[in-house]
């Protein structure tokens, strides 16, 4: 079992890079199959989420074509198949965005149910709605969902709730359907509005994106293009934090400030010291944090994917702060590893009470899911003692080269892959 042992007590302190964002690389993979022309896509991460993605996609006949490691050419003129199978599907709950891409260029699809990270139940009853809204029949077929139509139409559309999934899904079908869609209720997240730009370089009449009301106009065909995607927000702000919690000194290269905010705020609130670039933020902690309260909530607020992260940093400032967590019920199991180390925590329902202590001990956790498995190593960087994080494939799910840009900042962090490789590195570190 792959795990890491992790000494704390080092500031992090220096400057890493930030890689393509994950969520707007899959949806992009996934829409790159609506055109029979060559995409380029550029500053993709090399993760585990989007290599699978793009394995399933061989599987049905796409043709991917490495340049690089954050460089590929995808071809999807030769696919036999609209059937996706659960083997790679059960690997990343992501892999539903070929629903609406297969629908909208094919009008047919059939994609096992998705998997991904245990945080909790993720209905997809919107993408659904969305589907039928444009005239698709949608089944249930043996844990496979089947979307097929003769035509797809223009619809009006009002999401019950804002869903990411759904906005792009249904966004994805809708650039290859017949008249305008309008949709509203929907995700602002930055990889919504990346995916929209992606499409839209590929021929698509895509408008509002980054609003409340999207607007799309149905296209027949679309076009090969060259696209870089957007850097990754919850990369940057994982490393902000772990400036936070170790009394560090890190700036993040390659950002978009502005789509930081909620994280550089809250930060501030911490009372760090946060210096904005035109492409960088930089995030310098010297201890006493103080206490804060927050709540996840959809972009531009909070997001849920930074609030394991802030929980730890809140488990060591003095003081006690509230976390509410609005998107995911069950994205406190992370609070039970770092009661492991000391934290003083106590969760009721969706909100969470934590008592600030002195300092985290270290201790062997589990990395329950993508992000908290990177907040628990930023809880053993800032721990007295060793600290050993196991399950590490969730966070080789959405970091890449988590480890060296740690310990590029001054971290002791390896990746161990025995009992044997652990006692050694147990030795090596003291």
């Amino acid at each position: 079992m792959d795990r890491y042992i992790i000494k704390g007590g080092n500031p992090l302190v220096g400057e890493v890079e930030i890689g393509g964002a994950k969520n707007a690389a899959l949806g992009i993979i996934a829409a790159s199959i609506m055109t029979d022309e060559t995409v380029t896509i550029e500053n993709l991460p090399d993760v585990n989420d989007t290599n699978v993605l793009l394995e399933a996609m061989q599987g049905i006949g796409v043709r991917v074509m490495r340049i690089d490691r954050h460089t590929v050419k995808i071809n999807a003129s030769s696919v036999f198949s609209h059937c996706i199978e659960y083997d790679y599907i059960r690997k990343i709950r992501a892999s539903y965005y070929l629903l609406g891409a297969l629908l909208g260029k094919y009008r047919h699809a059939e994609v096992a149910l998705p998997g991904g990270c245990k945080i909790g139940s993720r209905p997809i009853d919107q993408h659904i709605k969305g589907f039928k809204a444009l005239g698709a029949k949608v089944t249930l077929n043996h844990g496979n969902i089947i979307t097929e139509a003769d035509q797809l139409r223009s619809t009006h559309l009002y999401f019950d709730v804002v869903s990411v999934g759904a906005t792009i899904n249904v966004m994805m079908a809708a650039a290859m359907s017949e008249g305008t869609t309008i949709m509203e209720n929907v995700a602002k997240e930055p990889h919504v509005v990346d995916i929209a730009n992606f499409l839209n370089s590929m021929g698509a009449k895509i408008r509002g994106a980054g609003t409340n009301v999207i607007r799309i106009t149905g296209v027949r065909k679309l076009h090969g293009t060259t696209y870089s995607i957007i850097p990754d927000q919850i990369e940057a702000g994982t490393f902000m934090f772990a400036a936070a919690a170790t009394r560090g000194d890190v700036t993040v290269l390659n950002v978009i400030p502005k789509h930081l905010e909620a994280t550089i705020y809250k930060l501030i609130e911490l009372g760090c010291e946060v210096e904005e670039f035109d492409d960088a933020v930089r995030v310098v902690s010297k201890g006493n944090l103080k206490p804060t309260t927050v709540k996840t909530l959809p972009y531009t607020g909070f997001p849920t994917d930074m609030q394991p992260q802030m929980g730890v940093t809140l488990s060591i400032c003095s003081g006690t702060s509230i976390v509410i967590e609005s998107i995911f019920e069950n994205r406190f199991k992370y609070l039970d590893e770092i009661k492991r180390m000391g934290a003083d925590v106590q969760v009721d329902g969706t909100t969470a009470t934590i008592r600030g202590i002195d300092h985290l001990c270290g201790a062997n956790v589990n990395a329950l899911d993508l992000r908290a498995g990177a907040a628990l190593c930023i809880a053993g960087l800032a721990a007295e003692g060793t600290t050993v994080v196991d399950d590490i494939h969730y966070i080789k799910r959405g970091y890449e080269k988590f480890d060296e840009k740690l310990r590029s900042l001054g971290g002791i962090i390896e990746e161990v892959d025995s009992e044997r490789a652990l006692q050694k590195a147990r030795m090596r570190i003291g």
